[in-house]
């Protein structure tokens, strides 16, 4: 069984290093890790590259998280542990993303690709994280905080939810905390009044 979580977890960080806004950003013969935050995420590549092409970012940044998920699923779903697997996917896919070894360790902050993981895992947290970062963002027009908040629901509907499965729950904390830690610089910005807001329809920084 161990082997069998082994391939899963690495199957699942190698697909989370296939970074949507990287290989978007490579088709205008670019990297958007070169301009802005230098952040390899949804926002930074929406802000220099404009939201037209920003729905292949998600397709592949989503696609990733769903298969990487269902795949370790299926892996372990052999030993009894279908749910068990599909949080090993998540956590792993996500490191993969934040932490890319193929892409120089230089990644997003995981808050799409871990939505995706949400909807996979359990669909009211993906519906629920949905909620929270659109009224946030609606409302604020700060990516950022919607992020925080979704990445704080994250982790508290993983407790409430699910925690009569200490792994499943476990992995919806870490994920959690792991997305808000990212966003930490971005928190202090928040607090000094300097955070940059965004239009996520469009291209650039609001004032």
């Amino acid at each position: 069984m161990w082997f069998a979580v082994i391939v899963a977890a690495v199957t699942a960080y190698l697909l989370g290093n296939l970074n949507g806004a990287v290989c978007i950003s490579a088709l205008y013969n670019d990297d958007v890790r070169s301009h802005g935050s230098g952040n390899a995420g949804l926002t930074n590549f929406i802000r220099n590259y404009g939201a037209g092409s920003s729905v292949l970012v998600i397709l592949i940044d989503a696609g990733k998280a769903v298969v990487a998920c269902l795949a370790s699923g299926l892996i372990l779903s052999n030993y009894g542990h279908y749910a068990e697997g599909l949080a090993l996917g998540g956590v792993c896919v996500v490191l993969g993303h934040i932490f890319p070894a193929l892409l120089g360790f230089k990644g997003g902050k995981g808050i799409l690709s871990g939505w995706f993981v949400a909807w996979v895992i359990d669909w009211r947290i993906g519906l629920l994280i949905f909620i929270v970062f659109a009224l946030a963002y609606v409302l604020t027009k700060y990516v950022s905080l919607g992020s925080v908040l979704a990445a704080a629901t994250f982790a508290l509907s993983f407790i409430f939810l699910h925690h009569d499965n200490p792994i499943v729950m476990t992995a919806g904390i870490l994920i959690g905390i792991l997305t808000i830690y990212m966003h930490r610089s971005n928190i202090t910005r928040l607090l000094k009044g300097e955070e940059r807001k965004t239009n996520l329809f469009g291209k650039g920084k609001q004032k």
